[in-house]
């Protein structure tokens, strides 16, 4: 199975209607379960760290509204057989068959089903679960940057439903240690996918000093997205500006930056602050200027200038074609 490359750059008409419009919520557990129509099972209360699956057929209520296109504070794993169409960040995917997502709290994104039988598996759970069990964000999977969607062949189907369906099993089980088991069974899913078709995208080498810096910046430079309404301004622009805040040169910091990721920090962050600028062009209705001041840009005519040099559009050329 390949990484699906068929990005999709001009979304349909027909399926505007799933789109919500910026300024993107933070969409928590608790609007969730309500929003789908979901019985909270019985210690959703009991603390923050949260977990549980669900077949998507039972997802899929005719009252419930559209995904929208925001920020969660949960991780989610899917399972999805039938057309559908994934927008992550500024990216789209085609889902023709079957295929596997995998969202993280500092991505948004939305799902759109594009027939009306869908099915799969989706299992929903807070990075406090995992508090003492294993960092998910180390894995290629849930980096900025990496693929979130693998499409799999027949073959390779079986292996990974078996898995939801232990999941399903187990949370109904009465045993003491269940959610051990819950939490090995959300690392077999990684585990799985990664055998599958590894991600050689993003390095997960964190061994010596370059990495360590070079993660830590990478982190910093997404912690200032997604931008949610109009008032919020970039922080961190520069290389200069990304090095006095972790406290080191910035040669040192241009240096370890370009050794882990081949690509120089200010290719980093231009590639990010485009990805950004079609996100806002694409799902928002604020008008060019209030974009290029949220992206840090003292005039609208240097972000028209800069957005045109890179995409060879003009930004209101771009939102019409989206």
């Amino acid at each position: 199975m390949k990484f699906l490359h068929n990005f999709i750059a001009v979304v349909d008409k027909h399926t505007r209607h799933y789109r919500e419009y910026l300024p993107m919520k933070l969409q928590t557990l608790e609007q969730y379960y309500t929003e789908r129509f979901l019985k909270k099972p019985l210690d959703f209360n009991n603390g923050r760290a949260h977990f549980n699956v669900f077949q998507i057929n039972e997802l899929a209520a005719t009252d419930a509204p559209p995904i929208s296109f925001d920020k969660k504070n949960y991780f989610k794993i899917c399972l999805v057989k039938g057309k559908s169409r994934i927008h992550y960040a500024d990216k789209s995917f085609e889902i023709s068959n079957y295929a596997l997502l995998f969202a993280n709290p500092m991505i948004p994104y939305n799902w759109v089903p594009l027939e009306p039988e869908q099915r799969g598996f989706s299992c929903i759970f807070s990075e406090d679960y995992f508090d003492g069990f294993g960092d998910l964000r180390r894995y290629p999977v849930f980096q900025p940057g990496g693929f979130p969607v693998y499409e799999l062949e027949e073959n390779e189907v079986e292996g990974i439903a078996s898995v939801y369906q232990q999941m399903l099993e187990e949370i109904n089980a009465d045993f003491n240690f269940k959610n051990d088991v819950l939490r090995n069974l959300v690392f077999q899913l990684i585990h799985k996918t990664l055998k599958i078709r590894s991600a050689t995208t993003i390095s997960t080498d964190a061994s010596n000093a370059s990495s360590r810096i070079s993660s830590l910046f990478l982190d910093l430079l997404e912690k200032q997205f997604p931008i949610t309404n109009v008032g919020q301004r970039l922080a961190f622009r520069s290389a200069s500006d990304f090095a006095a805040q972790l406290a080191v040169h910035v040669n040192h910091l241009n240096k370890s930056v370009k050794e882990t990721t081949s690509k120089t920090t200010s290719e980093l962050i231009l590639q990010r602050l485009l990805k950004e600028a079609k996100i806002l062009l694409k799902h928002s209705t604020w008008n060019i200027s209030e974009i290029a001041y949220a992206l840090g840009f003292e005039e609208s005519t240097h972000f028209n200038n800069f957005f045109k040099k890179h995409l060879e559009l003009t930004p209101s050329q771009f939102r019409k074609a989206s």
